[in-house]
């Protein structure tokens, strides 16, 4: 069962990432939260029947079902940016709880995000912060407070030495990191599609993290 919901998650997320290339309103409604709660679906079924505490997978479900509260609120059609940030921040803190509840077994590996990662969080942070408080300077305190939790996020995911949840929160900062830039400092056609398919890959990493 855990194959097919996989794979129901890759069909679902194509369709969707097929919509921000072709800018199609309609099809992004249907398939952005679907996926989402595909994810969620596959997270329950390889999580419960898997090696973690039922807190962990439960913890990794709320936090994927705060990631779908982000989605609604970032779309088109509702366009609420705080509610989305807001809602995407908790989302990464209940991760890292759940990351932290699994054991923090390989430490190196955080220094190893830390090197990797880090100046490229540092050079787009600073710029995407910068064009926030320039545009909305609101804005500015909420973005910082993101860039340092999800950064966090990523560090933990790292000493968590868990294939999947590496890939996940790598891929969340990937995609974030394109989503700030296109919100605050200019964007391109190929921004679109790309954080979609960033940010499934990294909700799917996640999600299997506690298959």
């Amino acid at each position: 069962m855990l194959i097919a919901a996989v794979i129901a998650f890759l069909v679902v997320a194509g369709a969707n990432w097929w919509s921000r290339w072709t800018d199609d309103d309609r099809l992004e409604l249907l398939t952005k939260p679907f996926a989402t709660v595909l994810a969620i679906v596959v997270a329950a079924i390889g999580g419960f029947a898997g090696p973690e505490s039922t807190t962990v997978v439960v913890l990794t479900m709320v936090a994927l079902v705060l990631c779908l509260v982000g989605d609604v609120a970032l779309m088109p059609q509702v366009d609420n940016f705080i509610a989305g940030l807001a809602a995407f921040l908790l989302g990464h803190l209940v991760f890292v709880v759940a990351l932290v509840a699994t054991g923090l077994d390989e430490p190196i590996l955080a220094g190893v995000a830390a090197i990797l990662i880090g100046p490229c969080v540092a050079v787009v942070g600073r710029q995407v912060v910068s064009s926030a408080k320039a545009k909305e300077p609101a804005l500015a305190g909420p973005v910082i407070a993101y860039l340092t939790v999800i950064s966090s996020m990523a560090l933990v995911a790292w000493a968590t030495g868990n294939t999947w949840a590496i890939v996940g929160a790598t891929f969340f900062v990937a995609s974030d990191s394109i989503l700030g830039w296109r919100k605050f400092v200019g964007e391109s056609r190929w921004m679109a599609p790309a954080i979609m398919v960033t940010y499934h890959l990294a909700i799917l990493g996640l999600a299997l993290a506690v298959a």
